[in-house]
């Protein structure tokens, strides 16, 4: 991927003049003017369409990204079957988490499931804040607290042994996921096929 080659303030011009990233920064701990010079030097908007690939397993992961609009699904292969590990929606920070600031390949695919907006924050710019400025140490650390508390809801979600009552958590987990997202994704999320998901639509 390659960053859009626009000045600063042709970049931000539609938002606000700021990189969103920096509002998301804002809701966890004050920013001193150099955090907020930086972030918007080395973040840039991108945006997919519907169904096209933002990472799969042939890019080299550089990048973490905020989603400023659209939904995104992240999934391995187990031979010809998609695997939907996690959907995210706006406001949230997505990336290939098995190799997460690491120099290496993933497995993973992320996917546009709507026309996207996003924000791409290059892995060594967070390694740069997070070694220089103790309040991206903050933030970085309630970041990685809300999304570990996702991660167990997922991970509970996916052990609930009937599939019906795994339907119903989801509704009452991710209720603004349910008229966003296939049901083919919704199904492989919570691992039901999806003829099964459709019978329990129709039950309840």
């Amino acid at each position: 991927m390659i960053a859009v080659n626009l000045s600063e303030e042709d970049r931000w011009k539609k938002f606000n003049n700021f990189s969103p990233f920096i509002s998301i920064f804002k809701k966890f701990h004050p920013l001193n003017k150099d955090i907020e010079k930086r972030i918007n030097q080395h973040t840039f908007p991108i945006s997919y369409k519907k169904n096209k690939f933002i990472i799969s397993p042939i890019d080299h992961n550089k990048y973490l990204f905020l989603i400023v609009k659209g939904i995104v699904r992240g999934f391995v292969k187990d031979g010809n079957t998609e695997i939907t590990t996690w959907i995210a929606k706006e406001n949230e920070i997505v990336g290939t988490i098995r190799n997460l600031w690491l120099d290496g390949d993933s497995e993973e695919h992320l996917q546009a499931l709507e026309d996207v907006d996003l924000i791409a924050i290059p892995h060594i710019l967070t390694e740069y804040l997070y070694e220089n400025y103790p309040e991206a140490n903050i933030v970085g650390r309630k970041i990685m607290e809300l999304y570990y508390r996702s991660a167990e809801e997922r991970a509970y979600l996916c052990r609930i042994s009937s599939a019906e009552k795994r339907y119903k958590r989801f509704l009452v987990s991710f209720p603004d996921l349910i008229n966003r997202v296939s049901l083919k994704h919704i199904a492989s999320f919570l691992a039901i096929r999806l003829e099964t998901l459709s019978r329990i639509r129709a039950r309840i």
